[in-house]
């Protein structure tokens, strides 16, 4: 289980056995609550479906009230589909961390053509291009983390990925797979296939605009202006 508290780095804990990240004392149960919690601008009920950002999806198993240190709060309890672990986010603090339910069916189809649509961010410099994927990564839209699957998949095509951008890319392609794949009902082998469909059109849409423009370019270097070759062999 991982607890995300406000003031908390984690509380982390498995089917058999359990590890502290951060000792913290005095953490108690008070009682469960079985109705809706609102924190910030998201509410979830028992049973919804929601996104945890790069983690995944997740079901709102129960709803709570723990005492932290004398403080007590309303959390969250998920259980992230992808490893049956379980996550607790505090109720007040769900809209910090990203928490959101899952896309609908027509978003899927804006999700595909963003896919396909060759428009490829192709951020040279490493520093640049890791920080803005990563900023993207945690806001938990799936918007944003395709802007990042598009971008690493046509990167990758022309260089080797540090560990970091490859696993990133890894992270990007599942969240978007599953995520979809829960929506659509269809199997994760066959979302799998869409999509690398849609990354196909899309970098090889890209690979012929930057092809056309460097003819383009290379075309303005060859031209020779007629008027600047008379006026060149007359000062000769």
């Amino acid at each position: 289980m991982v607890a995300e508290f406000p003031c908390f780095s984690g509380l982390f804990w498995g089917k058999s056995r359990y590890t502290l990240k951060v000792v913290s004392p005095q953490i108690h149960l008070t009682h469960q609550r079985r109705y809706r919690l609102t924190g910030g601008h998201v509410t979830f009920d028992i049973g919804d479906k929601v996104i945890y950002p790069n983690h995944g999806l997740g079901v709102v198993q129960r709803i709570e009230s723990r005492t932290i240190m004398g403080q007590t709060c309303g959390f969250y309890q998920l259980r992230m589909v992808s490893n049956d672990t379980t996550v607790l986010v505090p109720v007040e603090n769900a809209d910090n961390v990203g928490l959101r339910k899952a896309v609908g069916n027509q978003e899927v189809d804006r999700l595909f053509n963003l896919l396909s649509d060759g428009k490829i961010d192709t951020h040279q410099n490493w520093k640049g291009r890791f920080k803005d994927n990563s900023d993207r990564m945690r806001t938990g839209s799936l918007f944003d983390v395709v802007e990042v699957l598009k971008s690493l998949t046509y990167l990758a095509r022309s260089k080797n990925l540090s560990f970091r951008e490859k696993r990133m890319l890894d992270r990007a392609k599942f969240l978007v797979i599953t995520e979809i794949a829960e929506v659509t009902h269809e199997s994760l082998p066959l979302v799998e296939t869409r999509v690398e469909q849609a990354l196909e059109r899309s970098c090889s849409s890209k690979s012929k605009a930057l092809a056309r423009q460097a003819a383009i370019k290379a075309a303005k270097v060859t031209t020779v202006d007629p008027s600047a070759v008379r006026r060149a062999a007359r000062a000769s």
